[in-house]
């Protein structure tokens, strides 16, 4: 048959940016369907907007500390509407980085409109029938939205629509303690709302719980208060409140209400079952490689069964690119995976935690652990709180987890540490700039090596070593 196109990707945001560009970039001929806006959901409504929010919310939790370091501010003023203004400003400023006409110029046909496949190799958008040998599905995913009895009944809240807010939540109720519940009720806290977290699990249950400790405490002191509990009906009230009734009977009354509950998959309406294409769990089931059940179909990012993080969908969609351009058989790598949660502290992990290695591996996993307390830069900040934990077996490292100003930037050592790309006396004998936070990568690695160095055979070479040089002068 003949082919419209060598190479059908459909969806816009980051993985889907990623392959479309790099098969283009080939020389390939390539379809790029997207339904709504281009840039996907970080660009729109998840990573580009919370960062502008945490900013501006950082600036006035320095103001709020009113004299510090001998030096003294004024009392902040929030004024919303600028706020709202620096988020969108910031969505413009990396849009054209996403465009239709920065991907045009790639080479790409780029086609506006809802896509369903009418056959295996063949996809509708809009009018025009599209077909293709290779097929690429990165249509992202949208809010879970938790079984709340009345949940109709109130204007509710996600991380689609909280950007268009016209005024700041007097208090602002938030159900769900993952990165997103953190991030927003920090945020909404400095800048002067209310505002109460619902959680029935652990915060940030990813995450190393010692490190989370260090971030709720924060959070506490700002005044965000966390309730345990599973959120069961919610009743309007006037002018816009509601009450939220958790399943233990406690009422928390409030004027916002958002919903940070986790993703799901989008993949209804996509016409992938009538073809054949299986799911999975919470997305369509992929190999190691990203092929569905239909080997010439791809899928990648937060539509597929997986890990949903930014990086992550660029990551599959640089793998699926190079399969499809060159025929590289790429498979994903999970063992260093990073990600980072930007409260104030940040808490960053990469691999594995302590909990997940002594699982697996049990008294084999050894823990080193470095306290930002002995860090100079960070004492010279005034800014000590956090620490770094590196898990290992043996000299090998598993993971990391960070937390503390700017965690983030630091993981990129133990990425290299986890693949075998660099040891861990390689770091500890990299010669790092002074005074850095991240000098403290280098004392935890040291602090892996420092029984072995100073151990009793080489003290026991270095005594004799002195002992020739002051009897045979």
């Amino acid at each position: 048959m003949g082919f419209t196109h060598d190479v059908i990707v459909i969806g816009a945001g980051a993985g889907g940016l990623t392959a479309a560009g790099g098969c283009a970039l080939f020389g390939l001929k390539v379809a790029l369907i997207e339904r709504a806006e281009m840039g996907g959901e970080c660009l729109n409504n998840g990573c580009v907007p919370s960062k502008a929010l945490i900013t501006a919310a950082k600036r006035a939790a320095t103001a709020n500390i009113q004299t510090r370091f001998g030096v003294q501010l004024g009392a902040p003023r929030v004024d919303w509407p600028g706020v709202h203004a620096h988020i969108h400003e910031t969505i413009a400023r990396i849009a054209p980085h996403d465009s239709v006409e920065r991907f045009e110029e790639m080479g790409c046909d780029v086609y506006r409109g809802h896509a369903t496949f009418v056959g295996k190799r063949k996809v509708q958008a809009g009018e025009t029938t599209l077909s293709a040998p290779r097929i690429v599905i990165a249509t992202g995913s949208e809010p879970a939205v938790p079984p709340i009895e009345g949940l109709n009944t109130v204007p509710y809240l996600t991380n689609e629509n909280i950007w268009d807010l016209q005024a700041l939540p007097q208090h602002l109720v938030i159900v769900g303690g993952g990165a997103i519940g953190m991030e927003m009720a920090q945020s909404f806290r400095r800048l002067g709302s209310e505002v109460t977290v619902i959680e029935p699990g652990n915060l940030l249950s990813r995450d190393d719980p010692e490190s989370v400790a260090v971030v709720v405490d924060r959070m506490e002191a700002e005044g965000v208060m966390f309730v345990r509990g599973k959120a069961a009906k919610v009743v309007p009230g006037a002018l816009g409140s509601f009450t939220l009734s958790l399943e233990d009977g406690q009422e928390i009354a409030g004027t916002h209400l958002l919903l940070a509950t986790g993703r799901k998959a989008r993949v209804e309406g996509y016409g992938l079952e009538e073809i054949g294409v299986a799911l999975g769990r919470n997305g369509i089931a992929v190999d190691e490689r990203r092929r569905t059940s239909l080997k010439h179909i791809y899928a990648i990012g937060d539509c597929r069964d997986g890990p949903r993080l930014t990086h992550v969908s660029g990551y599959e969609g640089s793998n699926v690119a190079l399969e499809i351009t060159l025929g590289l058989p790429t498979k994903v790598d999970w063992s260093a995976l990073p990600w980072c949660t930007y409260t104030d502290p940040e808490v960053a992990q990469i691999g594995m935690t302590e909990a997940q290695a002594r699982e697996k591996l049990g008294d084999k996993v050894t823990v080193v652990r470095e306290g930002f307390d002995h860090n100079e830069r960070a004492i010279a900040e005034g800014d000590t709180r956090g620490h770094l934990k590196v898990v290992m077996v043996g000299k090998k490292v598993l993971g990391a987890s960070i937390v503390g100003k700017n965690a983030g930037e630091m993981l990129l050592p133990f990425t290299q540490a986890i693949t075998g790309k660099a040891s861990t006396f390689a770091l500890g004998s990299a010669i790092i700039a002074y005074p850095t936070r991240s000098e403290i990568t280098k004392a935890a690695a040291f602090s892996a090596w420092e029984s072995t160095v100073f151990g009793n055979v080489p003290k026991g070479y270095a005594k004799t070593r002195a002992w020739f040089r002051k009897t045979l002068r």
